[in-house]
Formats: structure tokens, sequence, C-alpha cells
């Protein structure tokens, strides 16, 4: 196998998990930069072409809210996980989980 294909591979992994990886940085407010600041210091970079149209994604579906804050030096959106949003994280949480003890037993 290629590198190339090897890379595109681990990218539909990565693909797969962003979102849970989102919803756990957003636990806390956060604004889009420092929630790639907290992914990306976890080993999950994210580009900010990814990110904030999955942020407005998330939050059309009803899973995050968002305010502008402009007390600093420059305007700021924070985004949070709505009541909707919690109930998701937990039952993506679980499904994760889950899949992860199946590939564990898998790969062993």
């Amino acid at each position: 196998m290629d590198d190339g294909a090897l890379q595109r591979l681990e990218g539909d992994l990565r693909r797969g998990v962003l979102v849970l990886a989102v919803l756990s940085g957003l636990r806390t407010r956060q604004y889009g930069y420092s929630l790639r600041q907290v992914l990306a210091d976890a080993g999950l970079p994210i580009e900010e072409g990814t990110l904030y149209p999955l942020l407005r994604r998330l939050e059309t579906q009803g899973v995050l809210e968002s305010a502008w804050n402009t007390d600093g030096a420059s305007p700021r959106r924070y985004y949070w996980l709505s009541p909707d949003g919690h109930r998701l994280f937990a039952a993506m949480t679980e499904s994760w989980r889950r899949q992860v003890d199946v590939l564990t037993t898998l790969l062993d």
C-alpha cells in the first residue's frame, strides 16, 4: 500500500471522530481558535475550513448554541453544547466506547 492510500484511510478514520471530538471540546464555552488549540493539543489538529462549517452545521441542527462576545479587543463567537448537544455527546461517547471495545477485541 502506498503512503497516499494510507493517508486517505487515516483521513477517513479522523473524519469519523471529528464530531465527537468537537462535542467533547465544547462541554465548556470555547471560541473557534481556542477549540482548535484544545483539539490540536490533544493530538487532533483541525483546519479552520473544516471546523467552522462543522460548528455552523451543528448549531443549525440544535446541538450547539453560540453568542458573540464583544468585550475584548476583537469580537469572538463562543460555542457550547445545547441540552440536545449534551444528550448527543453522552450517546456518542457510549457508542464510541462500545466500538473501541469491539475493535480492541478484534485487534488483539
